[in-house]
């Protein structure tokens, strides 16, 4: 009987390197008896293991390389071969806490190096039982990120949130990455029965068990998580069994919410009931009423602000104000068009990004940088022209601590058309250059392919007959390989040249 002891209960790799070790040396799989090193006091007093438990100072001494093959062992068989969804079954299996799990295993392997069909066999009694341990260790998975719950917890270098779970299998560490990442600006650490791990916000930390009694179980995030709780309570769907299902009843005593089970199920037809007799509310509006824009043709400018230039004002006061789609309710600030009245050529982009939200500002970030070195060699000063956008807040979503830019849809571009069109009345362009297909929507009033339309005759405004020619958002050609910018990059120049020339911006 050949022994082989791993170093602890998720000593995967340990065991992908004896079990290729074995393989070599073409140790079957009944030759072959499976431990934990840290469990030898807790082995069983009989059975091949406990037979050829090691002597002690045994794990002091040099394992044994590949080439010492003990006599009497077959001749070495070529290095294994084995698909990668095997290797990936066997990495969830081996976090189980089935005793025989290591057997198993490796009983698989010696078969798939001897049976090329066994992959494919989907009634095989030892491939079943490797699928149903990797299952169960996805289910624990899923419990942890689900049902961990944090307690703050004093300490001098300041507060450190903790939690208790109770897993069924050696998931703990396993899931390490999953919290290091969803909670990378808090110090925090779990605690099992078996293991713990902390993360100082730089390094993950593993350790030993704790005790239960440790951990707190009041403070100031328990009462919030509560009352969240109870305030999204719907018990029009209560569903206890269903509830039982989601949330075993043997995770309830590690869950601050569980105590309120009870009381809000007791209550929930009395609650119901009083939903149903309750007045139905009055929908909102989808998109919320804006500010009117003042404009003097509708007589609301006052007499002074007769100057295009004030009236512009006005007007970007009111796009400050304006919240008719969720950009402007985001945002930090609307950002309005720059530039004098009567510049020639308007350029329209899409919306603004990240840094011209955060200055105010159109066009100074790294796409408007692109767009500066694209005037320049087209011979244009910016401030011979009016840049703008046709939405006027940064959309975004949040990725971490990134705002990742959300294209606007067609709800914001509606929202936003009454501010685009009070500056083209008051600035008065002879020309419009829409830069990307969100601003020849907004311009022209229908879906362009930028692809097909740069470069090509301009197109005429439904509104008041102004041409318009297309070509590519700066951003664009930032988004391509460099060897296609820098093709792209001598069309886009003269893009922006033609439409200066024929507005008579160019120097």
């Amino acid at each position: 009987m050949r022994c082989v002891w791993l170093a602890d209960e998720t000593d995967t790799a340990g065991w992908r390197r004896e079990a290729r070790a074995l393989l070599r040396a073409g140790v079957s799989p009944h030759e072959v008896s499976w431990g934990v090193a840290g469990a030898l006091g807790d082995a069983p007093a009989a059975g091949p293991l406990r037979a050829c438990e090691p002597s002690p100072g045994l794990f002091d001494a040099a394992p044994p390389s590949d080439d010492e093959v003990p006599a009497g062992t077959p001749a070495a068989v070529p290095a294994p071969r084995v698909p990668a969804s095997f290797l990936t079954l066997a990495d969830s299996a081996l976090l189980h806490r089935d005793a025989g799990r290591f057997a198993l295993l490796y009983r698989l392997l010696w078969r798939l190096q001897r049976e090329p069909g066994l992959r494919g066999d989907p009634l095989d009694a030892d491939w079943l039982a490797a699928q149903a341990l990797a299952q169960a260790v996805h289910r624990d998975q899923h419990k942890m990120r689900a049902f961990v719950r944090f307690h703050e917890r004093p300490t001098p270098e300041g507060p450190q949130y903790v939690a208790w779970f109770e897993p069924e299998h050696h998931t703990l560490a396993s899931q390490a990455g999953f919290f290091q990442r969803r909670f990378a600006r808090m110090r925090w650490a779990i605690f099992t029965p078996d293991t713990s791990i902390a993360w100082d916000g730089h390094r993950l930390h593993h350790g030993g068990p704790d005790r239960r009694e440790e951990i707190p179980t009041d403070d100031a995030t328990q009462a919030l998580w509560l009352t969240y709780y109870a305030s999204i309570f719907n018990p029009a769907r209560l569903k206890l069994a269903t509830m039982a299902q989601h949330m075993p009843r043997k995770y309830w005593h590690n869950l601050p919410e569980a105590r309120l089970i009870a009381p809000l199920a007791a209550a929930a037809a009395q609650r119901a009931e009083a939903m149903v007799k309750r007045p139905g509310t009055v929908p909102h509006r989808r998109r919320a009423v804006c500010v009117e824009p003042a404009h003097p043709s509708r007589g609301v400018m006052p007499a002074a602000s007769a100057d295009p230039l004030a009236a512009l004002a006005i007007v970007h006061a009111h796009i400050q104000a304006c919240t008719a789609c969720a950009h402007g309710r985001q945002a930090t600030q609307a950002v309005a068009g720059e530039g004098a009245p009567g510049a020639a050529l308007m350029l329209v982009g899409e919306q603004p990004g990240d840094q011209e939200d955060l200055q105010g500002r159109a066009f100074v970030g790294p796409a408007g940088q692109l767009l500066d070195r694209a005037l320049a060699e087209a011979g244009i000063a910016r401030e011979a022209v009016y840049l703008t956008n046709a939405v006027k807040h940064f959309g975004f979503t949040l990725r971490g601590t990134r705002r990742l830019h959300k294209t606007p849809g067609q709800q914001e571009v509606l929202a936003c058309s009454r501010w685009l069109e009070e500056e083209i009345a008051l600035v008065q362009p002879t020309r419009l250059l829409a830069l990307g297909a969100t601003a020849a929507r907004a311009l022209l009033g229908v879906t362009v392919s930028v692809s097909a339309s740069r470069g090509g005759p301009p197109r005429r405004r439904p509104q008041d007959g102004r041409e318009v020619h297309v070509t590519w958002h700066p951003a664009a050609l930032l988004r391509m390989p460099p060897d296609e910018r820098e093709r792209a990059w001598a069309r886009w120049v003269a893009d922006l040249r033609t439409a200066a020339s024929e507005s008579s911006v160019a120097r």
